[in-house]
Formats: C-alpha cells, sequence, structure tokens
C-alpha cells in the first residue's frame, strides 16, 4: 500500500490533464509506454536484490554495480532531486491549505515541513502507519472512481454513455499524431517516477530481503494497471478535447457522472497526495544522505541515528534545507526556485539508466565468475537492458524536443557533471 501510494500523487489528479490536452486519447500509450519502462527497472532491481541480498538501497547496488563514483553521484543527486520536492510540496501543500486557514504560504509551509519531519524522527515502523493511511486515501479515491466509472459507463447510474464515442469521436485516437506522444514522455514519466522510494524503506524493515524482493516485482505492474485504468475511464466518460491544463480530470469526469461535490474531495484527496509526497521526500532524502555519511561521502554526523533508528541529524538538514527550497519558490521564483527545479528535474532518468547498467554488469559479473543469478523476472537478457536504455534515451530525446523541458535537461546534465566533479576531488583528497 505504502509503496503504491507513494507513487500516486498530484501528477496523476491534475497533472495528467496537461499531457491528455496536448495528445489526446492517444496519451494511453504514453502512459503504457512509460509503465513499461517502469515494470522493467523495478524488476532488474529485484533481480539484483534476490542475487546479492543485504546491500541496503538501490543506491547500493548502483554502487555494487557501476562503480563508487555511480554510488556517489547517484546517491546526491537522488538526494537533490527529493530535497527539491520536500520545498515545492510544502508550497503546494500550503496553497492547499490557504482557502480553509488564512496564513501566510511560507508558514503554513514551515509547518508541513516542521509536521512531516517529527514523524521521520520517529521510528520507521511510525512513518509507515503514517504514510499508510495517506496511501490508503488515494488508492481508495482510485479505486472508487474506477469502480463509479465502470457502473456509469454500463448504463447502471441512468444517463447515455457513449465511450466509443467519446474515446474517439473527437479527432480519432491520435488527434495530434505521434508526435505529441514523445512531447509528452517526459511529463507522463515524472508523474509515475517514486517506487524506488519503497527499496529504501523496505531496508529497514525486519525481513528486508523477502520484502525488497516483493516490493520490485510488484510495484510497477500495479502503479501502471491504476494509471491506464484512470485514464482510460476518464477519456470515456470526458471528451478529451474539453480538458485544459491545470484542471483535474478526474472531477471532470465525476462531475460528468454526477457525483455531488466532486472538487471538494478531489482537492482532498490531493491534499493527502502532497502531504504524502513531502513525508516520503523527507524520509528518502534523511536515508539517503545517512547511507552517503556511512560511505565517507558525507559528514559523519549524518550516519548517526536515535534509539529508534531514526537519522535525526539528518532528517533535520534535509529539513532545513527542504525549507530553503520553499522560501526561494517565494522569494525568487524565477530565478533561485526555477534554476534548483531545472537542476535536479531529470536526474531521476539518469539513476534509472544506473540502476539497468548496474543490473547488466552484475549479472555478467557473477555469470563469468561461474556464480549462478537466482531470480531472472525480466525475460530477454541482456536484450531487455539495451531497449530499457533505448526507452530512457526516447525520453531524453522527447525533452530535447520540448523547449519547455530542454533547459530541465541540460539543468540537470550540468548537476550531474558537477556531482562527477565533486567525487573527483572527494577521492583526491583522501589520497
Amino acid at each position: 500500500m505504502i509503496a503504491l501510494g507513494g507513487v500516486i500523487g498530484a501528477g496523476l489528479f491534475v497533472g495528467s490533464s496537461a499531457a491528455i490536452a496536448s495528445a489526446g486519447p492517444g496519451v494511453l500509450l504514453t502512459f503504457a509506454f512509460t509503465g513499461a519502462l517502469v515494470v522493467t527497472v523495478m524488476r532488474v532491481l529485484g533481480e539484483m536484490l534476490i542475487a546479492r541480498p543485504g546491500l541496503g538501497s538501490f543506491v547500493d547496488y548502483i554502487r555494487a554495480g557501476c562503480g563508487s563514483c555511480a554510488g556517489f553521484v547517484s546517491g546526491w543527486l537522488y538526494w537533490g532531486f527529493w530535497v527539491v520536492t520536500v520545498g515545492s510540496e510544502s508550497i503546494a501543500g500550503a496553497i492547499l491549505l490557504q482557502d480553509w486557514i488564512h496564513l501566510p504560504v511560507w508558514i503554513m509551509a514551515t509547518t508541513l515541513v516542521i509536521l512531516v519531519a517529527l514523524v521521520n524522527l520517529t521510528a520507521v515502523g511510525v512513518f509507515g502507519e503514517f504514510e499508510f493511511w495517506l496511501s490508503l486515501v488515494k488508492v481508495s479515491c482510485i479505486a472508487g472512481f474506477c469502480a463509479l466509472g465502470g457502473l456509469y459507463l454500463t448504463g447502471l447510474l441512468g444517463g447515455h454513455p457513449a465511450p466509443l464515442v467519446t474515446l474517439t469521436g473527437h479527432g480519432g485516437f491520435l488527434p495530434h499524431g505521434i508526435g505529441a506522444l514523445a512531447a509528452v514522455l517526459p511529463t507522463v514519466l515524472f508523474s509515475m517516477m517514486g517506487s524506488e522510494i519503497a527499496t529504501v524503506a523496505a531496508a529497514e524493515s525486519s525481513d528486508a530481503p523477502r520484502n525488497l524482493a516483493r516490493v520490485t516485482r510488484t510495484i510497477g505492474t500495479r502503479i501502471t494497471v491504476f494509471f491506464i485504468a484512470s485514464i482510460l475511464l476518464i477519456l470515456c466518460i470526458k471528451p478529451w478535447d474539453d480538458i485544459y491544463p491545470g484542471q483535474s480530470p478526474f472531477v471532470l469526469a465525476m462531475d460528468v457522472i454526477g457525483v455531488p461535490g466532486a472538487a471538494f474531495l478531489v482537492r482532498l484527496v490531493v491534499l493527502s497526495a502532497v502531504i504524502s509526497c513531502l513525508n516520503s521526500a523527507l524520509f528518502v532524502t534523511a536515508r539517503t544522505l545517512r547511507n552517503l555519511a556511512r560511505q565517507n561521502e558525507a559528514p559523519a554526523a549524518f550516519a548517526r541515528a536515535s534509539r529508534t533508528g531514526a537519522p535525526r541529524a539528518a532528517v533535520a538538514f534535509s529539513g532545513v534545507v527542504g525549507l530553503f527550497v520553499a522560501f526561494s519558490s517565494v522569494l525568487a521564483p524565477g530565478t533561485v526556485f526555477a534554476f534548483l527545479l531545472g537542476a535536479t528535474g531529470a536526474v531521476i532518468l539518469f539513476i534509472y539508466l544506473l540502476i539497468v547498467v548496474a543490473h547488466l554488469r552484475m549479472r555478467r559479473g557473477m555469470e563469468a565468475s561461474g556464480e549462478v543469478w537466482a531470480f531472472s523476472s525480466v525475460p530477454f537478457f541482456p536484450l531487455a537492458n539495451y531497449l530499457t536504455m533505448g526507452a530512457v534515451m526516447v525520453v531524453v530525446v522527447g525533452m530535447v524536443i520540448d523547449p519547455a523541458q530542454r533547459m530541465t535537461l541540460i539543468a540537470s546534465v550540468g548537476s550531474t557533471l558537477f556531482a562527477v566533479v565533486a567525487w573527483r576531488l572527494s577521492r583526491k583528497k583522501a589520497v
């Protein structure tokens, strides 16, 4: 539940409207493509977890497969990606709350960060319980929407639904051509990211190897089914050309069905999604920072943990940096905040690429030394690895094509190169 809910956020409930408006019904193909990419990445990660259990989170497996430089770079890039998310999500939550609590945005954002920091300063079990209930709200909302949508399309709720006409009768299945699918690839993929967070949480559980293997086998498929099912129902209920960026397609579809108070209900769900994402982001930044410290790649103070296992210094530091990001969105939205978003916006693509490369190198290395690869859930090795790398490059090409995404890609490449230089300098200093 936590793994599934951790990925479902405002990107699905609101952000998907931009992809629908740009690509039309063909956006379903984009969701299927990106879903297959996420499924494959998680499954190759699962294979590594079974082949060499006990290493830790996915960053440790990147380190084992690709070397210390890749571990350092992926760890710090991942920390940067999610610490910026802490800031941006706290601002998003504060804006949502302003309709009910009339306080300045920066005060509400600070309060939200402090709230989730207190949760993260407790044992991992408390984090899990808090995240479970937030995830339950989101998953229940989608499940309920799918049930209502199915009943509506079968005519059991009245009306005269015409799903095929609604889906394809407004310019066809690809109203803007295949090129539009490539343009929305980055948007769709970023809305589905976060599956790997579950490996960070599962690594601290009482039965880490078993939980890690189970999560990586199932999470990608479940996410893909949830996303595609809900978007398909929306497109069969509401014509795609009546959906505009910034609107919630779920609200629009529920208005057609006749659900009273749909806007208010979805607003509550989006708020829970934002708080859930904020909570998960602070959790994963603190754990990533702690793991870097254990590898002597961050200050030693961040490696210390409380009696309950919480890395307090790492939580506090990540929370403070997250607040800096939040304040920059208020004080300097077009400069500092825009730079931070751009510098971290595409780094997750590089991390996914490193996971696939680590799997390729680890499996080849073990087989060359005569060891048996314990489990294979992805067929056609190593072809599947190369196809997945190619899929990541397709997303990169999509970002190059889209002027709005191009600078994000360039800035993220710059931050990656900066991390490589930092690793080299740290090695020289160590010598």
